[in-house]
């Protein structure tokens, strides 16, 4: 029978048969032993399901991904080293060099850099274009060689929401698939491939762990993109390293996804590590909890900082006077996320220093855990980008990040009421 999300976070994936565990067991093993030498010949050779190496698959990574694949309904899942790792290799699983891709500007900027520099020195070249665009608008992006669109949900840190319908269907009509950063609402507010969306990814650092304790990415596969229609040779001709393999032929609705985990992470090796995937099942066990605090402690924030005089605008989606108040309603109706984006008057120093006023929140390099804390982007995690680039990806100079986390309210408003009083 099929389960609701909040009982999948803690059920799916994992099943103890009589005597097992009932916790989900760290196999801390990097190898694994068989008495035939067939038996491991056919596993490498793709004709047999089991673990031989932990590079490609672990008893305790694979029942995470099989979590995570029934929180957002794909077909398979696949656990990274980190958030940045599963981009990279949702692109070069159907991306080569000569190749061209289309992102929008205001995403994280770790990946804004991994698509303007990193993977344009492979050859792939990038278009950027608006979160806000118009069909119009992402239509003239495309090119002939044109192989996928990249978004994000819920844009770090601007909280621009995506119109996943509308990118889908321009990504459909041009015959590539639209992949889609989940990460800020994860899979309990939004699931992306109800809307459209072809492949998920994640950085588990982030909500889904927690903690913090943990650095990880996920890519999920919805299973619905047709993939043999000559613009993806890698997933419909031969692979002469496995002996001439024809994933979608051999792995039908799974080829996206089981291609990047035999060829890319063969080869690359950005994997997960066991305890890395027992600490964030740990963490995914209370995800529809936390993201229920999360969203209603950042409902309280963002109304109050938007009634202080000494704050200049505050950017939340779940804010009526938002500009994507609609479209938030529309893909995360139950919430967005708990991270809130707002300017202080006074310019950068006024933003500086009412973060050094906090005692509560932590001024850290980190966003959406369990605790409170701030950053300001245009000096940290966008610090690589321009003036131009900034403005591009919606941060301005007074811009603070806010991660409200899961204290109680009032003690999160006291803090900030606090810091507010001494600018």
């Amino acid at each position: 029978m099929g389960y609701h999300i909040d009982t999948d976070c803690i059920h799916a994936g994992y099943e103890p048969k009589n005597g097992e565990s009932r916790v989900l067991p760290i196999v801390q093993s990097t190898t694994f032993k068989y008495d035939s030498a067939q038996t491991l010949g056919e596993l490498f050779d793709l004709k047999a399901d089991g673990f031989f190496y932990t590079r490609i698959g672990n008893p305790t990574i694979d029942a995470v991904e099989k979590k995570i694949a029934v929180l957002e309904g794909g077909v398979g899942a696949l656990l990274t080293s980190a958030g940045q790792a599963a981009s990279l290799i949702s692109i070069l699983n159907i991306c080569h060099s000569g190749d061209h891709m289309i992102a929008c500007s205001a995403i994280y900027g770790g990946t804004f850099n991994l698509f303007y520099k990193t993977i344009r020195e492979m050859g792939i070249e990038c278009t950027f274009v608006s979160a806000d665009s118009t069909k119009d608008e992402l239509d003239a992006a495309f090119q002939e060689n044109t192989r996928c669109v990249f978004t994000e949900t819920l844009s770090n840190p601007s909280l621009i929401v995506t119109d996943l319908e509308l990118f889908a269907k321009a990504a459909h009509e041009h015959g590539v698939p639209l992949i889609v950063d989940n990460t800020f609402p994860t899979p309990v507010n939004c699931r992306p491939f109800e809307f459209g969306a072809d492949v998920v990814v994640h950085s588990t650092t982030k909500y889904m762990d927690g903690h913090a304790v943990q650095v990880g990415g996920a890519i999920v596969d919805s299973g619905n993109f047709n993939w043999d229609n000559g613009k993806f040779p890698m997933l419909t001709e031969p692979d002469d390293s496995y002996h001439g393999t024809v994933y979608t032929k051999d792995f039908g609705k799974s080829a996206y996804i089981v291609k990047a985990r035999v060829h890319l992470m063969r080869d690359l090796g950005a994997q997960s590590s066991p305890m890395n995937a027992f600490l964030l099942n740990l963490g995914l066990e209370t995800l529809a909890l936390r993201m229920q605090r999360h969203c209603s402690n950042a409902t309280a924030v963002a109304e109050f900082l938007e009634s202080n005089d000494k704050i200049e605008w505050v950017n939340y989606p779940g804010l009526k006077s938002s500009k994507y108040y609609k479209l938030a309603k529309k893909y995360m109706p139950h919430g967005t996320c708990g991270v809130i984006s707002f300017g202080v008057k006074g310019g950068r120093d006024a933003a500086a220093k009412f973060m050094e006023n906090l005692e509560l929140a932590s001024i850290v390099i980190h966003v959406a855990d369990l605790r409170t804390c701030v950053l300001h982007p245009a000096s940290t995690t966008h610090r690589q980008l321009n003036d131009e680039q900034l403005k591009d990806a919606g941060i301005s100079p007074n811009m603070i990040r806010l991660s409200v986390g899961i204290e109680n309210i009032e003690d999160i408003l006291g803090d900030i009421k606090q810091a507010l009083a001494k600018l």
